[in-house]
């Protein structure tokens, strides 16, 4: 079965990743009739233009997903905990870009190049992991292929859009009125964001880290399959539009040299090395908006632990991080023959 033969639902059509999956559904000529965009109610009637023509976007109901073959949706987890079970129930493959899913134990969480042979025991929801695990564990599945990973240590510098479109407008209006010596509109987040670093990505927990963190871990060790991962984050809110980028340093069983690590990342699907420090060429932010890949350069030892490898990565959040990572799970569904869940694998995952 082609994709181009599917009709797909948008849910958060009008939305920052929204937009860019169906820039992304542009560039493989998915035909306009076989795309339902979907929003709120307050969105219902918008245009939004797709290779020539309108689509309308319509009221993203349960009754919306009948003829739907599959769904991405990228919207809250509360619309997401709402709606996929109906579309799941009305025949219909959801791809779910939220948290909603990713940790239940009979939903895969899929990274294609690390873990695609997971889309074969889905019961009809698969989750796509956070904008800050993608790069991560594509990265660190390129390195365990030298050495064991004992522990790993990473700082996350993220984009506004990662929070979405109206964070991304708070950015700009905010950069305006600092610029002008003007009052600062705070609505986003807790504190300005305009020329200014925020410590905080998502609520506290009581062990002191974030959500986003406690995200990081335990995705990372779901997708990687390795339960007792060891790894710690902090991630930081930066202002930046698009793209986040990662500190990342990583401790292995072995030593591992620079050069083994680059033959590795330089081999690794989705991986784009960009290392030639000494030219001032290292991945970032804006190389990294539009692309697909995940850029990761700065490759050094790690002079405080003695078989430790430190590096620096960027990716596009909306793009891989999010709409790309979706589609290309679809792709893999459909390489792999199981676009509808089978009666066996139902059973052994209940």
């Amino acid at each position: 079965m082609n994709s181009s033969d599917l009709t797909i639902a948008i849910v958060g059509a009008t939305g920052a990743v929204g937009r860019i999956a169906l820039d992304l559904l542009a560039e493989r000529n998915h035909p306009a009739e076989k795309i339902v965009a979907m929003a709120s109610a307050r969105s219902v009637g918008k245009k939004l233009p797709y290779r020539g023509v309108d689509l309308t976007v319509v009221e993203a109901t349960p009754d919306a997903f009948a003829g739907v073959d599959v769904a991405f949706i990228s919207a809250s987890s509360e619309v997401s905990k709402r709606l996929a079970p109906e579309a799941v129930s009305r025949g219909t493959l959801v791809i779910d870009d939220g948290s909603a899913f990713r940790m239940e134990e009979n939903v895969p969480l899929v990274v294609p190049e690390v873990n695609g042979a997971d889309v074969e025991w889905h019961e009809g929801i698969i989750s796509i992991p956070n904008c800050t695990t993608t790069p991560l564990v594509m990265a660190l599945d390129a390195l365990r292929s030298i050495s064991p990973i004992t522990a790993v240590t990473v700082s996350t510098y993220q984009s506004v859009t990662g929070t979405g479109a109206a964070a991304e407008v708070e950015l700009l209006t905010q950069s305006r009125a600092v610029l002008d010596s003007e009052d600062v509109a705070i609505e986003q987040y807790p504190h300005q964001i305009a020329f200014n670093v925020l410590p905080q990505v998502d609520d506290f927990l009581t062990n002191g880290y974030t959500k986003e963190e406690d995200k990081m871990l335990n995705e990372s060790r779901k997708i990687l399959h390795e339960p007792a991962l060891r790894l710690a984050s902090t991630c930081v809110r930066v202002p930046v539009r698009v793209s986040h980028s990662e500190s990342v340093s990583v401790e292995f069983q072995d030593a591992v040299s620079p050069e083994e690590a680059r033959d590795a990342l330089r081999d690794a699907e989705g991986v784009t090395l960009v290392d030639e420090p000494q030219n001032s060429v290292y991945p970032m932010p804006t190389e990294a908006e539009g692309a697909d890949e995940v850029f990761v350069g700065r490759i050094r030892e790690d002079i405080a632990h003695d078989t430790g490898l430190s590096l620096w990565l960027s990716c596009d959040n909306l793009r891989k991080g999010a709409a790309l990572n979706a589609l290309q799970i679809l792709d893999e569904v459909l390489r792999r023959e199981c676009l509808k869940p089978s009666p066996k694998t139902a059973v052994t995952q209940a």
